[in-house]
């Protein structure tokens, strides 16, 4: 399934502005959007988990991607356009989803993934769920927090009555607990707006290159890619949401150090260290009391040792070096960093050829290119993931 043209599919999410109708100092993209929809669904169901209710967090993940995956095809039919067709004209809304399915069947091969896929365009479920609530609510707030940037920009009458839709949809969900807490700027609001810094850093940011994409963005895709290799070697499910969730915080630091370009880090022997000990430093300090102590451990653990193979035992993280041994340990939340650290790597090298593909080129890309390729030579497999066949097919 880790094919390139699937990744070079979902890679155009990077490509669609969102709000192309207001004055933006910004450009908000949907992969950025999809990404902090994933941060706020974490915080909320996090908020849920100890309130007693059980989610499944599996199906918070699988559909976040559906719904980008059906961003990605239908581009800029609005939202409530794209409503108005599902309730007024539920059969061609179904035509719709039945073209959106037959685009991904030619490029998505791993069965599994597929017929989830097929089960959330088609589903008929008239009941919400708490994992339907809690994304609903984080997608929802995700283009409230959009608006509120773009708001100083913009004439009143151009925002009004978005805002208030928008925000009459999210205060629905107040008896969410996190979105509670959101809506009174409390914890949660803090750490999310602190988290939303990684959307205005962008990667590559010594070369010109197109498209420009966002720290926030990358941190998505390459949780994204680690969910598609997981399916392909048919991990478990808990496996899947502890590599998920650590592709999606592996650069949370940066929201407060900002991005150190690896030339930079690795500039003498001793420095990636350092930036390392900087690092952990500046999150104790700026993004950890931001957090609640029911998932700040949790957290910490997605971004210590990020690219390690790794379980957690008795409450220490011991360092894997025989990915076997993940399988062994189910109940010691296994993550296979090596795996995230792939995705991370297959991120930058399609940032960087997509770029040289398009004419805007630099010896960076050209250099960061040749570096990735060369680290994963034929035959070359990470947690039994046979990595090398993403850039030979």
């Amino acid at each position: 399934m880790l094919g390139k043209n699937f990744v070079l599919t979902l890679f155009d999410a990077f490509s669609i502005e969102r709000w192309n109708d207001l004055v933006r100092p910004f450009k908000p993209m949907e992969m950025d959007k999809a990404s902090e929809k994933m941060f706020l669904a974490f915080i909320i169901g996090k908020y849920e988990q100890k309130c007693g209710k059980k989610i499944n967090w599996n199906k918070i993940i699988n559909y976040s991607v559906f719904a980008l995956l059906q961003k990605i095809a239908l581009s800029d039919i609005k939202a409530p356009i794209q409503y108005l067709i599902r309730t007024s004209y539920p059969e061609e809304y179904k035509k719709i989803n039945e073209w959106i399915f037959e685009k991904y069947k030619k490029i998505i091969d791993n069965k599994k993934f597929l017929s989830l896929f097929e089960a959330y365009l088609f589903s008929d479920e008239k009941n919400r769920t708490i994992e339907d609530e809690i994304l609903f609510a984080s997608h929802q707030y995700a283009s409230l927090r959009e608006l509120e940037m773009l708001k100083p920009c913009n004439e009143e009458f151009r925002l009004k009555d978005i805002l208030f839709s928008i925000k009459n949809d999210v205060v629905n969900f107040k008896h969410l607990l996190g979105v509670n807490l959101l809506l009174k700027e409390d914890k949660p609001y803090k750490l999310i707006t602190k988290i939303e810094q990684l959307r205005f850093q962008i990667r590559w940011n010594q070369s010109p290159r197109v498209p420009q994409t966002s720290v926030l963005g990358h941190s998505y895709f390459v949780a994204v890619l680690t969910l598609l290799m997981c399916y392909d070697i048919g991990l478990s499910d808990s496996r899947i949401y502890n590599n998920f969730f650590c592709g999606l915080f592996h650069d949370l630091p940066e929201a407060v150090t900002r991005d150190i370009i690896s030339p930079v880090k690795q500039a003498t022997e001793t420095l990636p260290d350092i930036v390392k000990e900087i690092e952990n430093k500046v999150v104790e300090e700026e993004l950890l009391p931001l957090m609640d102590d029911f998932y700040k451990d949790e957290i910490l653990y997605y971004i210590q040792n990020e690219f390690e193979n790794r379980i957690k035992m008795n409450g220490k993280v011991k360092i894997v070096e025989n990915y076997i041994e993940l399988n062994k340990n189910e109940s010691f939340m296994p993550i296979d960093g090596k795996l995230v650290r792939f995705a991370d790597h297959i991120s930058a090298f399609i940032e960087a050829e997509s770029s040289i593909q398009y004419g805007i080129t630099s010896t960076q890309l050209e250099d960061g290119k040749r570096n990735i390729i060369s680290l994963y030579p034929i035959g070359t497999k990470i947690n039994g993931f046979e990595v090398d066949k993403f850039f030979n097919k």
